[in-house]
């Protein structure tokens, strides 16, 4: 535990700075919808909602950078990524199934990333306690 206590800050820049590169759904949200989940889509609903989607999904990058380069705000920053992260395999799994040969690299990582992230929570929670 210690291991991941100690790295955690490596992982959320990775997460991150991979994560913010949704922001490019604010500028090209029908290239951004495709490369992501393989489909098209027409109108300016969707494309008011794939741009809204994409600002909220870079702002989570953005906190993962944040939490790793401010000890102080670590905890509630990743804590807020991994809820949205969480919600974001949820409902790929549930109702987005047809998708899920796409974004299966997407639902890995952030897997990997929520794991490792609770983990981590635990473990700060834990070795305060002790302390």
């Amino acid at each position: 535990m210690n291991f991941i206590i100690n790295n955690i800050k490596w992982v959320m820049l990775l997460s991150g700075g991979m994560t913010a590169t949704m922001f490019y759904g604010l500028f090209a949200p029908q290239e951004a919808i495709e490369s992501m989940f393989g489909a098209s889509f027409e109108g300016v609903l969707e494309t008011l909602l794939i741009r809204s989607w994409s600002a909220l999904v870079g702002l989570v990058g953005i906190i993962l950078i944040c939490g790793a380069l401010n000890e102080t705000y670590r905890v509630f920053c990743i804590s807020i990524a991994t809820i949205s992260k969480a919600v974001f395999v949820t409902l790929i799994l549930i109702y987005g199934q047809a998708f899920l040969n796409v974004v299966a690299p997407a639902v890995i990582l952030d897997s990997i990333v929520i794991i490792l992230a609770l983990v981590f929570i635990v473990s700060s929670r834990i070795k305060e306690s002790a302390a």
